[in-house]
C-alpha cells in the first residue's frame, strides 16, 4: 500500500479572505508579529499497489482535489509499511 501526502495552496497574488479572517483573529489574541497567513488544504490518500501511482495523483489533483487556475499543489507517495 502507498499513502499520497498532498499540499494545496493558493498561488501567489490570490486573495485569501479565510487567512486574512485568521490573522485578524491571531492579532486579537495578542499575536501582532503576525504579519501574513495563507490558508491551504493536506490531504491523504491512501493507494493500493500499483505502478502508476504518481500518474493517478497527479489526475486527482488536477480533475477534482485541487483548482489549477487558482492553486499549486505538491505531493510525495510513500510506501507504508503494515505490520
Amino acid at each position: 500500500m502507498k499513502i499520497a501526502k498532498i499540499h494545496i495552496t493558493l498561488k501567489e497574488g490570490v486573495l485569501d479572505p479565510q487567512g486574512k479572517a485568521v490573522q485578524g483573529s491571531l492579532h486579537s489574541l495578542g499575536f501582532p508579529s503576525v504579519e501574513d497567513v495563507r490558508v491551504g488544504k493536506y490531504i491523504e490518500i491512501k493507494l493500493a499497489e500499483e505502478d502508476n501511482a504518481e500518474k493517478q495523483v497527479e489526475d486527482m489533483c488536477n480533475k477534482l482535489l485541487a483548482n489549477p487556475v487558482v492553486e499549486n499543489y505538491s505531493y510525495t507517495i510513500e510506501e507504508v509499511v503494515t505490520q
